[in-house]
């Protein structure tokens, strides 16, 4: 640093020159902290309010759905009021939220502590809230796993379509359009119709013959339906970045289509795979909720939102509170997941960040 205590002339030699103190280094040195494209879009999603309550209440859904089962005394499969060699009791069906049954008023009144049934139970003295809770649990899982899989066919089809393109994009889109034309609702009622009594043999003995045969098809359909339109985004992203200097740099020094595009295509396509795949869950979760409320969800007694709330339908007005409780958790869940893939598209998308 020049010493400033000698007076200025344009010839200087070293001995004019002393070395900086730490205080002037950092008074000198004031450099922003680096970052990444991730963390810049992490801070904008924390100031969107909205996207982070959204997210706190899945957070706190999906801890329940899991922690919640180990503690709770009932099962959600547990009749109770059946007990193997006696009559049945029938004080315990169809109790309102916070009631009890008639031995359990008895074991109250010696003293003891029950568990109460915080939402009742059911026409079959099944503990409600349980079942809500397993059935969730289930709702939460087929969107998550269902995203998966949209995610790796999506992102593995798009990307080969849109690196290579020439014949090769045009024989994969043409296969996109028609898959893009069946509908959905009506595949997936009919696959799960066709391979239920296959599927439901290989499943026997299995940990899937809980869940059931039509879960298992609605997974099938995914894989073979629902990819399509992250294809088609993916696909566009690529078409746009092969063309860039860095990609062509890349192939000149030698490197494969399969480098090129796992190394600098699909990074730079982060944020669409970010907010389609998190676009995709609500999706997902409504679709299994939709078709467990026609029946082709998962088989009984495993509880689902969808066959919960149409199981309710037969006492609706004697007992709103069972269609009512499964609606308000579908509602909430697919609010939530929607709201947060909302913030996550305004936090990650960088043509939105004006």
């Amino acid at each position: 640093m020049l010493n400033r205590n000698k007076p200025f002339s344009i010839q200087q030699d070293l001995g004019d020159f002393r070395p900086a103190t730490d205080k002037e280094k950092e008074y000198l040195v004031q450099m922003r902290p680096s970052t990444t494209f991730f963390r810049d879009g992490l801070k904008r999603f924390k100031k969107n309010k909205v996207a982070m309550v959204s997210f706190f209440i899945i957070v706190i859904i999906t801890v329940g759905c899991i922690v919640i089962p180990f503690f709770w005394p009932y099962a959600y499969d547990t009749q109770l009021g059946v007990t193997p060699g006696k009559p049945v009791d029938p004080s315990f069906k169809n109790l309102k939220p916070f009631e009890y049954g008639k031995t359990e008023l008895k074991r109250i009144e010696a003293g003891e502590k029950v568990f109460p049934h915080v939402f009742g139970t059911d026409s079959a003295g099944r503990d409600y809230f349980i079942r809500i809770v397993y059935g969730t649990r289930i709702s939460l899982a087929v969107g998550f796993f269902a995203s998966i899989i949209v995610l790796l066919i999506g992102l593995t089809v798009g990307s080969i379509s849109g690196y290579f393109g020439g014949k090769v994009d045009l024989v994969i889109m043409r296969i996109v359009d028609i898959i893009y034309s069946l509908p959905d609702m009506l595949m997936v009622i009919l696959l799960a119709s066709v391979i239920r009594e296959p599927l439901s043999k290989v499943m026997e003995g299995t940990v899937f013959e809980k869940i059931g045969s039509n879960i298992i098809s609605l997974f099938i359909v995914f894989g073979l339906l629902y990819w399509v339109s992250m294809s088609r985004q993916i696909r566009g992203q690529i078409l746009s970045l092969r063309e860039q200097e860095y990609v062509l740099a890349s192939r000149t020094a030698g490197a494969k289509g399969k480098w090129v595009i796992t190394k600098h295509l699909l990074p730079n396509c982060i944020s669409v795979i970010i907010i389609s795949t998190a676009l995709q869950i609500p999706s997902a979760i409504f679709t299994e909720s939709y078709l467990s409320f026609l029946g082709l969800g998962v088989n009984a007694p495993m509880p689902s939102l969808g066959s919960l709330a149409s199981d309710a339908l037969n006492g609706m007005y004697s007992y709103p509170s069972r269609l009512v409780i499964p609606a308000v958790m579908i509602s909430l869940i697919v609010l939530s997941l929607n709201l947060f893939g909302d913030g996550l598209r305004d936090a990650f998308d960088p043509k939105l960040n004006g």
